[in-house]
């Protein structure tokens, strides 16, 4: 090349560098201004959300730490919805500025046993609704609408999920042998239940729950042993008023959402769940189905199911989060998938007799 030609090439070179140098200025300005913009969005959104749900923090540094935590969460929650696919939503719930381990500690619960010792639970009893034709079954059960279900309760930030998810069974269960419907008393099972597996805010298990239940005579009301949202000293004189009474308890087959159905249209059953899992965790609205963990660490309660309009079948449960969580306290969870079923909730399920 000559030295001319050589001249020229750089000539033009520079030229074009110096024509692109403001473009390339222009188009990192402008993502650097979208990026402060889309952060001022989501600031105003999380004060926004924090207005709504009470939320104060300590100081700027906690409220800067927790902002970030809502984005990474809200970011997931849009875009999951954006998706436009699933069966269900999700929301930007009171627990969008939690991570993950502080959500698991306050709001899950559930403590499985070794698998070989939880193969033998329930007594060896077998399953009294094994011969229950679900051809002359209602289409749907709604326990609700039979009166069966107290309202939606809030375990508050202590771990004991199982409680709720036993005490809603048994709830169900004396108003069906009763006629009278009675809140019962989920602080008498966190106080006096310890000597177990079922260790108050720290977890337990419903199965647990319901020979404690057995063995005491009974259960104390609500309004007798009202809830405290922590762990506190048994009080004996107030659970020696028993509300209602169960004869044991007996476990449903595991990973079968048939013999589950033939459980659920006799009585609201107990079931274990990934209730971690932000499927579940941020649950909105819609019948939850597709992609969810099995690993069961949290409890609820089976009060139905049915088919949804667009012809999805569903598990009615409900949950202990309070009504503002989901669909007023409850979710629908798709029935009929083969195994564990969607979130674990085939692999545990039992219910007192």
């Amino acid at each position: 090349m000559s030295v001319s030609r050589f001249l020229l090439t750089v000539l033009v070179v520079g030229i074009v560098c110096t024509a692109a140098a403001p473009r390339a200025l222009a188009a990192r300005e402008l993502a650097g201004e979208e990026e402060v913009a889309a952060a001022a969005v989501m600031a105003s959104r999380h004060e926004k959300w924090m207005a709504e749900h009470g939320r104060t923090y300590k100081d700027e540094a906690e409220k800067a730490r927790r902002l970030e935590i809502f984005r990474a969460n809200a970011e997931f929650i849009d875009s999951f919805n954006a998706v436009g696919k699933h069966s269900h939503r999700l929301a930007t719930n009171r627990f969008a500025d939690l991570t993950d381990e502080e959500f698991r500690a306050a709001r899950t619960g559930f403590r499985p046993r070794p698998a070989p010792a939880a193969a033998g639970s329930g007594g060896g009893r077998r399953f009294r609704y094994e011969n229950f034709s679900l051809a002359d079954a209602a289409q749907s059960v709604d326990w609700r609408a039979m009166g069966a279900v107290t309202g939606v309760k809030d375990q508050g930030e202590c771990g004991c999920c199982w409680a709720f998810s036993a005490v809603a069974a048994v709830e169900g269960l004396n108003k069906i042998r009763t006629g009278r419907l009675v809140s019962l008393s989920e602080q008498e099972l966190v106080d006096c239940d310890v000597n177990g597996e079922d260790q108050g805010c720290e977890g337990g298990l419903m199965d647990d729950a319901f020979q404690f239940i057995q063995r005491r005579g009974g259960l104390a009301s609500e309004s007798g042993y009202p809830y405290q949202g922590e762990d506190g000293s048994c009080r004996s004189s107030a659970a020696s008023a028993r509300a209602a009474s169960i004869r044991g308890h007996e476990d449903v087959p595991r990973n079968n959402e048939a013999a589950l159905a033939a459980a659920v249209a006799n009585q609201p059953v107990s079931v274990a769940i990934n209730g971690e899992d932000y499927a579940f965790r941020f649950y909105d609205s819609g019948v939850l189905g597709g992609e969810c963990g099995t690993d069961l660490n949290h409890a609820i309660t089976a009060v139905g199911y049915g088919t949804a309009a667009d012809g999805s079948r569903y598990w009615l449960m409900k949950n202990s989060w309070g009504a503002s969580w989901g669909e007023g306290g409850y979710v629908r969870i798709r029935r009929g998938v083969r195994g564990e079923g969607v979130c674990g909730l085939a692999k545990l399920p039992s219910y007192p007799v």
